[in-house]
């Protein structure tokens, strides 16, 4: 069996639609690395999109997923409930940030957790209008998309979305937005198109994922909070890429001294199985009617029992700490390497949410032809890396925070020959 032979009955058996970036495919995978059918190993620094903080396979993870495997995989919970769901959610309503009486509802995706977010929201207020930000990302469901500040690929074609839902300008002074220039235009919104009144919720990311892994500022996560109190818009945190350990808190919320309403979590919250959460204030979690939040797969109890074991193993690793320690370690490879790659105009992010963004040193422009060539050549020698932003000329690191010294090493090695070799 080969990569080539895949890769033809993958072109005749599966639409175009679903991208594919790498040219191989996985046979088996240990914690920071994978082989394909033929035997090829790589080191992985794209972690299957920020899913894998605590590494492929691990060790206690599959245990706690074998075990629930041999008691019952599925009952959905809203018709037999188990304890474990439970658990999971009084362990989620402690560790978000706030002291507040809080409640957790589990879905299976992040879209998902996105959708029902939004339904609570609506549900809270009885308002209908929510406001993101451009190159923002949460989801490729309609309403997912609708929220999503970025067109290629994620919209094109796809349309009507649905209604009700505006986009204001996320601060990035790199690109020529200030905090006070984003907060203008949220309130030139607020003049030309919606009343703050008929607003149900602001959703953002504490780091934009797709959008490039811009931060958002301490001071535009103040503003919002306080724009959201003077209105009575409940503010939402999308942690679906920022959670668990990746920004060198647990929550990427931490970070900041103001505390959202509501929470949507998702990929690394479960390691690898698909499973998603809300958390949020008890009253507005309260606030759809019994049988309005769920689904059938909803909590499936093998990803409950991988959610459980990722949190004991975030803890007993400290894999926190642990994220700062690697994002200082690659801030400082490529802090370095900006004296011979003059591409690299930037280098950003809390703890191990890091990326790198590219520009063409002639003409000051987006460059992501360069973005593309360092991720190829990187490819090609054994390493996987994963660009973003709203011009593709970012490549973002999310290598799991269990990886091994000696691997990590190496793989700064693969992308400093990548980066002085595009």
């Amino acid at each position: 069996m080969s990569n080539a032979d895949l890769f033809a009955r993958k072109n005749a058996a599966t639409p175009r639609g679903v991208g594919v970036m790498a040219q191989f495919f996985v046979e088996r995978a240990r914690n920071s690395e994978l082989w394909d059918v033929e035997g090829n190993r790589y080191i992985d620094f794209a972690g299957g999109i920020a899913v894998l903080n605590t590494g492929h396979c691990h060790p206690k993870i599959t245990a706690a997923v074998g075990e629930q495997l041999n008691a019952f995989t599925h009952s959905c919970y809203q018709v037999v409930p188990y304890e474990s769901y439970v658990a999971l959610a009084e362990r989620l309503n402690t560790l978000t940030p706030g002291g507040h009486a809080k409640k957790t509802a589990f879905f299976s995706t992040g879209a998902e957790a996105v959708e029902n977010a939004i339904k609570i929201a609506r549900a809270a207020t009885g308002r209908a209008g929510v406001i993101a930000f451009n190159g923002g990302f949460h989801g490729r469901t309609m309403m997912g998309m609708a929220l999503t500040g970025k067109v290629v690929p994620y919209k094109v074609g796809f349309g009507p979305f649905p209604s009700e839902i505006h986009h204001a300008p996320f601060p990035c002074e790199l690109h020529g937005v200030t905090t006070k220039m984003a907060l203008k235009a949220l309130n030139d919104l607020f003049k030309a198109d919606i009343d703050p009144k008929r607003v149900a919720a602001i959703i953002l990311e504490p780091v934009q994922g797709e959008g490039g892994f811009y931060v958002a500022p301490a001071e535009f996560m103040s503003a919002l909070r306080k724009i959201c109190d003077e209105h009575g818009i409940l503010l939402i945190a999308d942690e679906i890429q920022t959670g668990f350990g990746r920004t060198g808190k647990l929550f990427a919320m931490d970070h900041y001294d103001v505390l959202p309403d509501l929470m949507t979590m998702a990929k690394s919250l479960a390691g690898g199985y698909p499973l998603s959460a809300v958390t949020g204030r008890a009253e507005i979690m309260d606030a759809p009617n019994p049988g309005g939040l769920g689904g059938t797969y909803a909590g499936n109890p093998l990803a409950i029992a991988a959610a459980h074991a990722v949190i004991d193993v975030i803890e007993s690793e400290k894999l926190v700490e642990r994220a700062n320690q690697l994002g200082d370690k690659l801030k400082a490879t490529l802090n370095e390497l900006r004296s011979v790659v003059p591409q690299i105009a930037d280098v950003r992010g809390p703890g191990a949410m890091v990326a790198a963004e590219f520009i063409n040193p002639q003409t000051g422009e987006p460059d992501a032809d360069f973005a593309k060539r360092v991720q190829t050549i990187a490819l090609q020698d054994g390493l996987i890396l994963l660009s973003c932003g709203v011009y593709s000329n970012v490549l973002r690191f999310l290598f799991p925070l269990t990886i091994e010294d000696d691997v990590f090493a190496e793989g700064l090695a693969k992308l400093a020959k990548a980066l002085q070799k595009a």
